[in-house]
This record gives structure tokens, C-alpha cells and sequence, in this order.
């Protein structure tokens, strides 16, 4: 499998789902101005939407959007159990964070990238993230992770979409238990194994 990324970017969660399941990959990293990739190839022909993750599997098709990826890579390993079995009602349950996350979470944070964005729309924003973290705070009172005491996908997203905090003028302070699965989930092998292998891409 070629898993195709932009450092920095939420393909970092595709990426740490890859390491935590030990399977065998390459990684690909994109000039998003360009959308040429590291290895000289034209990204728009492997994936026409031109944004990452995008991940070739060895037969050479290939899946886009991250919430897509990391699940077919779940779904490959389920001993590992970073998805519940599917047609239970757990994986539903993950299903709803990974929609939460990507929609409510996720793309909150997107106009607070854009310097043109205008100062109103930031506040917005924010705000926004804001309400949408007080609902993971509460939703993290009794156990360590959004669905139990078991690291899953949707851990792996959240993780890098509030890793994004810091560049983006939120305080994660206010959220003193998203805080902590941060430091968690920054702490584990397999994070600090993406982020290292990101870094010299």
C-alpha cells in the first residue's frame, strides 16, 4: 500500500492507523501547490479531488477520504481492535464520532488556515470549536477514550484535528480532559513514529 500525505495535514491520522496496525506501506508527500508528488508523479491522475489522504492499495485502486481509510485499514487487522466489528452497534457509535469529527470538528478549524479569512469568521469559528470541544469534554467524563477505555480510529482523528489548536489561536486549557487524551495518544510508539517519518518526508 502507498499512503499518500501532506505533513501537518489529517492524512497524519491515516498515517498513525497504518503504524498502530504495523501493516507494511509506503509514503508519498504532496506539494499541495503543486500537486506533484515527492516521487515525481502528477497527484490530480491518482486522485482527481487533489487532496490527501488519499491511500493505493497494492492492486492500485484507490480510496480517498480519511474516515473511508482508516476503517478499510481497521477492517484489515480486527484483532487489533481500533474498530468494532461491523453491523454492531459499537461501530455505529464510531461512525457517529468519525462524522462528528470530520464535519463539526474538522472543518471548523479550516477557515482559521486561510489568512484571508476575515476577522469575524475566525471568532466564528472558534467559537464554534469551542461548543463542539465542550461536547468531547463531557463525553470523555468517565472513560479515557471517545468510545471506552480502548484506542480506536476515531481517537487517532480527534488527535490531530485538536493537535491543530496551537497554530490556530485555540486554547485547549478549557478542555482539560481533550488535553489529556492529546498528551495520551502524543505519547504512544506509533504517534511518535508518524510524526518522525513526517518530518523527514
Amino acid at each position: 500500500m502507498k499512503l499518500y500525505i501532506s505533513p501537518g495535514a489529517c492524512s497524519l491520522a491515516s498515517h498513525i492507523t497504518l503504524r498502530e496496525l504495523g501493516l507494511p506501506f509506503e509514503l508519498d508527500k504532496i506539494n499541495n501547490k503543486t500537486k506533484i508528488t515527492s516521487t515525481g508523479a502528477d497527484f490530480l491522475k491518482i486522485n482527481p479531488k487533489g487532496y490527501v489522504p488519499t491511500l493505493q492499495l497494492d492492486d492500485g485502486s484507490v480510496l480517498t477520504e480519511g474516515q473511508v481509510i482508516m476503517q478499510y485499514l481497521a477492517d484489515t487487522k480486527p484483532e487489533a481492535g481500533m474498530a468494532p466489528t461491523n453491523g454492531t452497534l459499537q461501530r455505529y457509535r464510531l461512525q457517529e464520532w468519525l462524522g462528528f469529527i470530520n464535519s463539526e470538528i474538522h472543518k471548523s478549524y479550516s477557515p482559521l488556515f486561510a489568512s484571508d479569512t476575515p476577522e469575524q469568521t475566525r471568532n466564528s469559528s472558534i467559537e464554534k470549536i469551542g461548543k463542539r470541544l465542550d461536547f468531547v469534554e463531557a463525553a470523555l467524563a468517565n472513560h479515557e477514550y471517545l468510545t471506552g477505555d480502548k484506542f480506536t480510529i476515531a481517537d487517532a482523528y480527534l488527535y490531530v484535528v485538536v493537535g491543530w489548536s496551537g497554530h490556530v489561536g485555540v486554547d485547549l486549557n478549557k478542555w482539560p480532559k481533550v488535553k489529556a487524551l492529546h498528551a495520551r495518544i502524543a505519547a504512544r510508539p506509533a504517534v511518535q513514529a508518524a510524526h518522525a517519518a513526517e518530518k523527514a518526508a
